[in-house]
């Protein structure tokens, strides 16, 4: 039998799609923030993002001037520039060497 309180409960919880969804966005935001701040680190993340339409809208441009902005005291930036967000460049290095074994 259920109660009308956990019946409201139920009702009124969102989707998890959206719930993730919402997450999502809200790191893509506080990860934009530290990246005008000048984290170079966050910089390559949001390019990453852009590139992936990860939490905001696909924008290749966007990408390549974040990923760009990066390259500058980064070189590896641009290994990285069309991986899943979070993929860095040792993992990137990694993968490289493994393929000249």
């Amino acid at each position: 039998m259920e109660t009308s309180s956990s019946s409201q409960r139920e009702k009124s919880r969102a989707p998890l799609k959206e719930v993730v969804s919402e997450c999502v966005k809200r790191w893509f935001k506080d990860t934009l923030k530290e990246a005008k701040a000048g984290d170079i680190n966050m910089q390559v993340l949001v390019g990453q993002m852009y590139y992936s339409g990860y939490g905001v809208p696909r924008d290749a441009h966007l990408g390549r001037v974040w990923i760009t902005r990066a390259s500058r005291t980064r070189s590896s930036a641009w290994k990285v520039c069309e991986k899943p967000p979070g993929y860095n460049a040792s993992d990137s290095d990694s993968d490289e060497l493994k393929g000249e074994s």
